[in-house]
């Protein structure tokens, strides 16, 4: 049956202005991040886990190659959104968010240096542009005290485990269905991160109950309701769409956080910012083209 562009492109903006909540989930949260992060991957695994089950009854199981692959993104992505997380309670919710939407650059390097994929000169502009306009907001966060400079290199790091992810669970979504690539990562990132609560000796228990009902929208909005609506319409819309409106999830996030957070940002973030996201959708295009090329 066809599906009605209007109705993809609802899913999308759904998924997108999902997404764009999650770090201001995080910070009325008032929780360390891995914590944050651990009920989210938790409790989506558990609402996914009766869908999970019956496709698995359905398909005759995973191989085991596969599902190593999307347990490897798993750790990857457990790893990125516990450093984004910690920079949003250390920085605030717009300026980790920005820097953790570098993936795509680390995903054309990726591509580049592992499955040399020929990229243009749009790639090139592209990653001058957003590395020069990460220069210029890190650079103003750096001469601020201490944590709040390191949430936003942790933001950055996010990105580049973010970028692993993406590519390794590409690998793994060439014989599994969107619903087993993410239920297993899913459960393993839930792992990892419990894993890294208790080595830093966090406690799992004891916040206020305004804390658990964040973990709870952290979990349905963004991880269960963002990400299928984003598979959703992935599964119907090419990249080339959706990535440039994938981009607008820091811009969302910007929106919300000045009325709801308080966090309004400088003239010279406002241009970094943008020049950011410029220099990444300039990335993604040429990424995108020179898959379509090869493929």
């Amino acid at each position: 049956m066809p599906v009605s562009p209007l109705r993809l492109m609802g899913a999308l903006l759904i998924g997108v202005f999902s997404l764009g909540f999650s770090a201001l989930f995080v910070r009325w949260a008032a929780a360390p991040g891995v914590v944050s992060n651990f009920y989210r991957m938790a409790i989506a695994a558990v609402l996914l886990a009766p869908l999970f089950i019956q496709r698995a009854r359905r398909g005759g199981g995973l191989g085991v190659r596969p599902a190593a692959f999307a347990a490897l993104a798993g750790l990857f992505f457990a790893a990125d959104i516990g450093l984004w997380a910690t920079g949003v309670v250390l920085r605030g919710a717009t300026i980790p968010t920005l820097m953790a939407n570098t993936a795509p650059l680390w995903v054309g390097m990726g591509a580049l240096l592992f499955y040399r994929q020929r990229l243009g000169w749009g790639f090139w502009l592209g990653l001058l542009l957003a590395l020069l306009g990460a220069w210029w907001v890190l650079g103003a966060d750096l001469r601020l005290e201490g944590a709040a400079s390191l949430g936003s290199l942790l933001g950055l790091a996010a990105g580049l485990f973010y970028g692993a992810y993406y590519l390794i669970m590409q690998r793994a979504r060439r014989d599994l269905d969107p619903l087993a690539g993410f239920w297993v990562a899913a459960v393993v990132s839930a792992l990892g991160l419990f894993v890294a609560v208790r080595a830093l000796g966090l406690p799992l228990t004891g916040y206020p109950p305004r804390s658990y009902l964040n973990f709870l929208g952290l979990a349905l909005v963004t991880q269960v309701l963002g990400y299928l609506s984003i598979t959703y319409a992935l599964g119907h819309l090419p990249a080339s769409l959706v990535a440039p409106v994938m981009l607008g999830q820091p811009v969302v996030t910007a929106l919300l956080a000045w009325p709801l957070l308080g966090e309004a940002l400088s003239l010279g973030q406002m241009v970094g910012g943008a020049a950011v996201l410029l220099g990444v959708y300039s990335v993604q295009r040429a990424h995108t083209r020179a898959g379509l090329q090869e493929g």
